[in-house]
């Protein structure tokens, strides 16, 4: 049952009136004399941010591949080798198939006995056990930070979260045209998309490399909480 809403406008009114001030009705956006966070890389081309994502890779333990679309079903299917195989999890997402990686899924993996489970919003807590007792999950980058190497991943349906952290590793695509310095202009897309009255998902994560964690002691431990591996593949697509 949906509870209702009495005397809401009366009730904050009078905390108003005891903090010795009129009820504010709406909050003004403050207006900074500085914006630094706006001039970290702020003129950067692509494959300057790309050089930065390199980088950055190296210190968060993730593996870094620059391929073409062309290319991009051979290099995946290496990565998926070399991590030992399936069981394999997707999302059900139709940018595998613009990608070009949706035949190696659906067809060429299964025919070498390879596992591959495509996420089924029906099918409930099934896709998160597949996904527990997946070897890789396979997801797509929507925002790539290259300062910190942080991909931001949607939720949804069709996307459950669990696939990115659950199994044992984590091979994430990244578009090119995905890139973005570093959170701040993450945080301008998504209002964006909020003042264009568009729909965001209601679970966005930001997700830097494989599962890290250190004790008081400062002793780095990979896969404490998540994959144990990740490597980005990231796809010229401009």
């Amino acid at each position: 049952m949906q509870g209702i809403i009495q005397n809401r406008d009366a009730f904050l009114k009078n905390i108003a009136s005891r903090l010795g001030r009129e009820r504010k009705v709406e909050v003004a956006k403050p207006i900074w004399a500085y914006n630094p966070q706006e001039q970290v890389l702020k003129d950067a081309t692509k494959d300057e941010l790309l050089e930065v994502l390199k980088t950055q890779c190296l210190k968060i333990h993730t593996d870094l591949i620059i391929t073409t679309k062309a290319a991009l079903p051979q290099k995946l299917e290496n990565l998926i080798s070399e991590y030992g195989g399936g069981p394999v999890v997707t999302w059900k997402d139709s940018r595998y198939e613009e990608y070009g990686v949706s035949n190696l899924l659906t067809q060429d993996l299964p025919k070498k006995n390879i596992e591959v489970y495509e996420w089924q919003a029906a099918k409930g807590k099934e896709n998160i056990q597949k996904a527990e007792h997946a070897n890789i999950g396979i997801t797509i980058s929507e925002i790539t930070l290259a300062e910190s190497g942080t991909v931001v991943l949607y939720s949804g349906s069709d996307r459950g979260r669990t696939v990115s952290f659950l199994p044992t590793n984590s091979i994430v695509l990244v578009p090119k045209s995905t890139l973005v310095p570093r959170m701040t202009q993450a945080a301008h897309k998504l209002r964006e998309k909020v003042q264009n009255g568009e729909q965001i998902p209601s679970c966005i994560n930001y997700i830097t490399g494989p599962s890290n964690s250190a004790d008081i002691e400062m002793d780095l431990v990979v896969g404490v909480h998540g994959p144990v591996k990740a490597s980005y593949i990231v796809i010229e697509d401009l």
